[in-house]
């Protein structure tokens, strides 16, 4: 059975095809903070895309579809927000000392020109977590810039993603949507529940993926 092919009767939950269906799997895990998905409308990773499982798992997580918004505020769905109390999940270059920090604690919490910020003094209330293919990521990235306004959370991953051949990245340091923030809540003082909960629902769809597409034996 190929999945691809399985798309009239996804799951109204997960998204997925009946082959593919992790709903069974699901263990919600509730966080302080919350998570704000930015998804490109191109994002056509229906498949093995992950947002979907982010919002199962964690009930303060929400998926918003669009290349722009006019502010943060507009972004979140509420008529203020304010800046400092949050971050946007996103590949930056970091200068040695803030590396060796982010290397050390899993994520580094700096201002647009890198510097280092005190987590504890800037007590996040979220994060924006930017969903897409890398291109299309850069394309949210310069499309909305009071993007720039905000904290980045720099992230140096646990591990390299579980994909494996299932999906490319460009590098080994670069992880999908859901292993990010898997990686990021218990660094920000959430419980190792969520990011156990989340890697589970992934390694589970990764498996199912993969039977899916073994012909059958004989």
């Amino acid at each position: 059975m190929n999945p691809s092919t399985e798309t009239a009767d996804n799951c109204p939950q997960c998204a997925k095809p009946p082959a593919l269906c992790i709903c069974d799997r699901v263990e919600a895990v509730d966080t302080r903070l919350r998570v704000v998905i930015l998804q490109h409308p191109q994002e056509d990773d229906a498949l093995l895309g992950t947002a979907r499982l982010v919002t199962l798992t964690l009930p303060r997580a929400e998926i918003r579809i669009g290349l722009s918004w006019p502010s943060l505020a507009g972004a979140l769905g509420v008529p203020r927000a304010a800046h400092e109390r949050w971050a946007v999940l996103a590949v930056t270059k970091l200068p040695e000392a803030v590396l060796a920090v982010a290397q050390r604690e899993q994520v580094a919490l700096v201002d647009r020109h890198g510097a280092l910020l005190d987590r504890r003094k800037h007590r996040l209330e979220g994060i924006l977590v930017l969903d897409g293919s890398w291109s299309q990521a850069k394309t949210l990235w310069w499309r909305n810039p009071w993007l720039l306004k905000l904290p980045r959370l720099a992230l140096v991953p646990r591990e390299p993603s579980m994909y494996g051949r299932l999906r490319r990245e460009p590098r080994r340091d670069r992880v999908s949507t859901l292993e990010a923030i898997a990686d990021a809540l218990p660094a920000l003082g959430e419980p190792e529940a969520a990011r156990d909960s989340l890697r589970r629902l992934l390694r589970t769809l990764l498996q199912r993926a993969r039977d899916a597409r073994e012909p059958p034996a004989g």
